[in-house]
């Protein structure tokens, strides 16, 4: 049974004078606690909370509201230098630190920190750049000395001694839907299938650089990867298990052909970041956003991260501008909160407050069971203006943050629909 429910009115009164645009976020030490350093990764759990790791100071979480800051100073982080983070699927987020041989995998459960050195683990080495957690829950880790997996007690390390590997060096790792392990180093693309390693370079495939810097996966199985350094041209390659497809700036709206960032939203258009602005591509048309068109000053991007309100959470070097941006065609939506730990008997969506606003509301509703819910703003014709929910939610009180700056003064409407 589907339930759908509309609720008037929202009132925005557009302020004379907007701080920034609507569709963008901008973050940096002037204006937040975020610390004074780059952003080089980042990644959402799913209360919406972002994880933001910086290189040299330390792992900031941002509610939407609140910040806090982990570093080497008031927490058990090893070194101040974080590469990579990844939640699992009981909360719990993982963090990769270090640059040569300082730093260690980091579990940190809210509460305690585990951290894992080569001095009391079976890990290869301290510097750990890459993070995947397949579908049983291990860990998986690329350092530079190889490749490791985790189980919660048990370490199988793999380097180019006792495997394929063509290096020890490993950039970034995904896991695909049939579990297949895709390990980017710098001597190419690999594949494990937990028996055999296939490694694809510029001298047996269609790759058009040895250098893999990201990777990700679509919804088809598609090998999503970013090559490529200031010594060899990368780009974007799509690679579907039989033919490759290489995406540059010669036959592309591709901005440079370095490629450090690779990310895919719930529609399946691709985000990439490189060294001259973020793209997104859609599988035919290509949008370029850099410092000459919006408030990315800093057209270096590390990372990217997309979470389930479609907010692009994007790293930057920090040197030209705010080192996180976030941006969200339909405005940026802060966050989605479960509230409550009563479970609501019926179906219930609430006016929005405060109303009138001015440049954000929220929005609360209660879904009695689990469900898939969206939550949609609409002007006066009928045109849907925001979707600020899209996923499935749990049996609880909810609410969601609607910014509205990029829209015009005037009476909007919402609809929550479930089922």
């Amino acid at each position: 049974m589907r339930n759908l429910m509309w609720m008037a009115v929202l009132f925005f009164l557009a302020p004379r004078l907007a701080a920034q645009q609507g569709q963008w976020v901008t973050y940096s030490s002037s204006n937040s606690d975020l610390p004074t350093a780059a952003v080089n990764a980042l990644a959402v759990d799913s209360h919406g909370d972002a994880w933001i790791g910086t290189v040299g100071g330390g792992l900031a979480s941002f509610d939407g509201t609140n910040w806090t800051v982990y570093n080497t100073s008031n927490s058990s982080l090893p070194s101040n230098y974080v590469n990579c983070v990844k939640i699992d699927g009981a909360g719990n987020v993982w963090i990769g630190t270090g640059v040569v041989s300082d730093g260690g995998l980091v579990k940190f459960d809210g509460s305690n920190w585990t951290v894992y050195q080569t001095g009391n683990s079976g890990i290869p080495g301290n510097a750990v750049n890459a993070l995947a957690i397949d579908g049983s829950g291990k860990i998986w880790l690329g350092t530079n000395n190889g490749l490791a997996v985790f189980d919660g007690s048990n370490w199988t390390v793999y380097t180019s001694q006792n495997s394929d590997l063509p290096n020890d060096i490993i950039y970034d790792i995904a896991i695909d839907a049939a579990g297949n392990k895709w390990i980017g180093t710098p001597d190419g693309l690999v594949k494990y299938d937990g028996t055999a390693w296939t490694v694809y370079n510029t001298g047996n495939s269609g790759i058009s650089s040895n250098v893999v810097n990201a990777l990700a996966i679509d919804s088809q199985g598609r090998v999503w990867l970013g090559a490529g350094d200031s010594y060899s041209s990368g780009g974007l390659v799509m690679f579907d298990g039989s033919n490759w497809t290489v995406y540059k700036t010669d036959n592309s709206g591709l901005p440079d052909d370095i490629v450090n960032a690779v990310a895919i939203d719930a529609s399946g258009d691709k985000w990439i970041g490189t060294t001259a602005g973020l793209a997104k591509f859609d599988g035919s048309s290509w949008t370029v956003f850099d410092a000459s068109n919006s408030p990315l000053k800093d057209d270096f991007i590390n990372a990217i991260a997309i979470d389930g309100g479609n907010n692009k959470w994007t790293g930057t070097s920090g040197l030209f501008g705010p080192p996180l941006v976030v941006y969200n065609e339909g405005g940026v939506i802060l966050d989605v909160e479960n509230g409550g730990a009563s479970v609501p008997q019926r179906f219930a969506l609430f006016q929005n407050y405060p109303n009138p606003f001015n440049p954000a509301t929220t929005i609360r509703f209660s879904v009695p069971r689990p469900e898939h819910v969206t939550l949609a703003v609409y002007d006066v014709s009928g045109r849907k203006v925001a979707e600020l929910v899209n996923e499935q939610l749990s049996a609880g009180d909810h609410e969601a943050v609607f910014r509205a700056e990029h829209l015009s003064s005037g009476v909007y409407f919402y609809r929550l629909q479930a089922g």
